[in-house]
């Protein structure tokens, strides 16, 4: 830990500064669904066919249940590719803010901030009883 508190405080600042410069963020991720129609003359029903697809679909969790979006145009897809990976990008800033808090409290020396109570009590509990 050749860090110094000082390093890593500022460390800890330009974390913060990045997280704010971060645009629209959600989490999610996008993949491709193919398969038939529930129409049985369709060319998706005949020997061979791929079926259709692939469909880009945005999937994500809202209160521990999965929900699944169809992207209106090409647009929105490219959208929600900028968010996510905006995401992933927080995730990795949260993961180095997290790590540099962990060392600047290691750092960080221990002051003495005990009340004149808590220094008495404190006393009190050290002293040894009287053995009977």
């Amino acid at each position: 830990m050749s860090d110094s508190l000082l390093e890593l405080e500022k460390r800890r600042s330009e974390v913060l500064a990045e997280i704010s410069t971060l645009g629209d963020f959600r989490p999610g991720s996008i993949s491709a669904t193919s398969g038939r129609c529930g129409n049985p003359n369709c060319h998706c029903h005949k020997p061979h066919d791929p079926g259709h697809g692939p469909n880009l679909r945005l999937t994500y969790k809202v209160q521990g249940k999965t929900v699944t979006e169809s992207f209106p145009t090409p647009v929105a897809q490219r959208k929600a590719e900028r968010e996510i990976a905006a995401f992933r990008q927080f995730q990795e800033l949260i993961r180095t803010l997290i790590e540099t808090n962990e060392k600047i409290c290691r750092v960080r020396p221990v002051e003495d901030t005990l009340t004149p109570q808590e220094k008495k009590r404190r006393k009190r509990s050290v002293r040894k009883s009287s053995g009977k």
